[in-house]
Order: structure tokens, then sequence, then C-alpha cells
């Protein structure tokens, strides 16, 4: 008797700390991958915009003129 119950409680407590462990993640769905793409790609066009506006595109040839001029 005292055997099955010390067996029972190593079960009882197996079964509650995997449970508490909650689900294994196997990494993103593909929702996710989805997003996260999208979200990548608006991220490198405003950053392509940015870079090959005017202002930023003039300060980046003064700054590289100065770098090469340099003595």
């Amino acid at each position: 008797m005292l055997r099955a119950v010390r067996r029972f409680g190593g079960w009882l407590r197996y079964r509650c700390r995997k449970a508490a462990s909650g689900p294994p993640d196997a990494g993103m769905s593909t929702a996710e991958y989805a997003i996260g793409t999208v979200a990548a790609c608006a991220f490198a066009a405003v950053l392509y915009k940015v870079v090959t506006s005017s202002t930023v595109s003039g300060a980046l040839s003064e700054v590289l003129d100065r770098a090469l001029h340099a003595v």
C-alpha cells in the first residue's frame, strides 16, 4: 500500500510540473513569420527613403568629402 502511495505521489508531482511548464514552443508559426517579414520590409522601405533623401544624401556626401580631404 505504501509503495502505491509513493508511486502515485511521484506521478502526481511529475504531472503537476509538466502542467505548470505549459506547452512546448517549437518556434514561430506561419502567421508570425508573415508579420515579421512584412514589418522588416516596411522598415527597409522607410530606411531606404530616408537614406536616399536629398538632405541625408547631402550630409553623407559632405562627411565623406571632409574625411577624404582632411590633412
